[in-house]
């Protein structure tokens, strides 16, 4: 999955697969996460939200199933 780096002290990078539902979070430590079931409209509002950080803790974090993958 293609990740684009974002803007952020926690998160390094995002990814999106849409045909899955599938978040990918590079956070700074190098550890990655999948979440799964994420909507499409929910990763726009993530990609959007001034803290991304602050917005994966709040609306996805502990929302959504998840694997660490890295």
């Amino acid at each position: 999955m293609i990740r684009e780096q974002v803007a952020s002290s926690n998160i390094r990078s995002l990814g999106y697969d849409a045909a899955s539902e599938t978040l990918e979070v590079e956070f700074i430590s190098g550890s990655i996460y999948q979440y799964y079931n994420v909507s499409e409209a929910l990763h726009e509002q993530l990609m959007q939200a001034p803290s991304k950080g602050q917005f994966l803790n709040s609306y996805i974090k502990n929302a959504y199933p998840f694997s660490r993958t890295g």
